[in-house]
């Protein structure tokens, strides 16, 4: 009779990637409070380090995936832990370089990282899915390992905020702590995951060339302007929170760790909505998912351009020193901007089903493209930085209006799939 492994350690480790995936990625927008501190740079400079980290989606997206199919899933674990620990240390080290080069060292650490960022996405849901062995049990997993992604996004502001103190002072040395903690995580998961025997997740190889493939998933409208639609969506996802933070840094009456607060309650509200868009997934479409949405986003983002700065409520913000929930006063702009993360907690899994309905044996090669356009995650925020810089924070959320509603477009007509006399078998 065979025994049954128990996996459950690598399915902590696994976990535990997911939440570092979150950690790293989060880490760079409110490090662009940081930047403008010490090198007096931009608002559209300061976001260079989050744009860095999501460019390397673009260049490392599809490679990733030829990668998987040749050396497992376990390798491409294990190099893309020990390239993320070589992003975070080029970055610590940058705390150590002098003035004039210090920020170039930051983001080629922060370039580094983000390769870490694109093999861990290509690997851990499959991973997770097999070590728990799939149907609803591995199901289950990924779900976990999503609920703690959103934890870290929530927690990594408020702690960058805490660490940051007064904005103005701020300095690289000054987030140390966290590199720690990334730097310890991904030693710790290396040597585990190098010890254990491991699962490998089926990798097919496509009988097709992968230009074949790309070819005909492109022939698609709706596939096109899904994948137009993730680009968009990664941007606002990030920018929304990114540009508030750096406003509410620079705003006297909030000050940085309140600000870093704030921008945790947004990624909060991410995690409830993920959590109820799973309860009622199964009852509702993704179409009427991402089109309601859409909707309620445009709406926020409006009532949050033309509602006067000078009003100020009391928001729940996350307290990472106390783990716990307190109340602080920010313009009423800010809270309509933290209600956008319930919009856009629901909006990938909607815009990937809408956009791959109907590709057949293009779906695979649809999802590498999926990666490749998440850079919008860095070009977006990176636009709406040079807007605030020129015309004002409150005015750059035009750029995050814009986007939502394309998303609303993408949600109501775009997402129709006109080629359906296309072969995909």
């Amino acid at each position: 009779m065979e025994t049954k492994k128990n996996y459950t350690l690598p399915i902590i480790m696994m976990i535990l990637l997911f939440g570092m995936i979150s950690f790293v990625t989060n880490l760079a927008a409110p490090m662009g409070v940081v930047l403008k501190a010490q090198f007096g740079v931009s608002n559209a400079m300061g976001m260079l380090g989050n744009m860095a980290n999501f460019i390397a989606y673009a260049v490392m997206g599809i490679p990733g995936g030829i990668l998987l199919q040749r050396i497992g899933y376990k390798k491409t674990a294990l190099l893309a832990i020990a390239i993320g620990f070589v992003g975070i240390l080029i970055q610590y080290l940058s705390g150590y370089t002098g003035q004039s080069s210090a920020m170039i060292v930051y983001l080629l650490g922060a370039f580094v990282a983000g390769f870490s960022m694109t093999l861990l996405n290509t690997v851990v849901n499959p991973m997770l899915n097999t070590l728990g062995g799939g149907g609803n049990k591995g199901n289950q997993l990924i779900q976990i390992g999503g609920s703690f992604n959103s934890v870290m996004a929530t927690f990594t502001p408020a702690f960058v905020g805490i660490l940051i103190g007064e904005a103005t002072k701020a300095q690289i040395t000054d987030i140390f702590p966290v590199m720690y903690i990334a730097m310890g995580v991904f030693a710790l998961v290396f040597f585990v995951l190098l010890a254990v025997s491991i699962p490998e997740p089926l990798a097919e190889r496509a009988s097709e060339s992968l230009g074949t493939l790309m070819s005909g998933a492109l022939k698609f409208r709706h596939f096109i302007f899904g994948a137009i639609g993730i680009f968009v969506y990664v941007g606002v996802e990030v920018g929304t929170p990114g540009t508030m933070l750096l406003w509410l840094a620079e705003d006297a009456s909030v000050g940085a760790s309140a600000a870093g607060l704030v921008a945790g309650t947004y990624w909060f509200l991410m995690l409830i909505g993920r959590l109820v868009g799973a309860s009622v997934g199964g009852k509702v479409s993704s179409k009427a998912m991402l089109a309601t949405g859409s909707l309620v986003a445009v709406i926020l983002i409006t009532l949050a351009i033309f509602s006067p700065t000078t009003i100020q409520v009391p928001v729940p913000a996350f307290d990472a020193g106390s783990m716990s929930f307190i109340l602080t006063n920010v313009p009423i702009n800010a809270m309509f901007l933290i209600l956008v993360g319930l919009c856009t907690s629901i909006m990938w899994g909607g815009i990937y089903n809408l956009a791959v309905e109907g590709l057949g044996k293009y779906v695979a090669v649809a999802s590498g493209l999926f990666m490749v356009m998440v850079c919008g995650g860095g070009i977006l925020p990176w636009i709406q930085a040079n807007v605030a810089d020129f015309f004002g924070f409150i005015p750059s959320y035009w750029v995050m209006f814009a986007g939502f509603a394309y998303l609303l477009f993408y949600a109501l007509a775009g997402s129709k799939n006109v080629n359906k006399d296309i072969a995909v078998d």
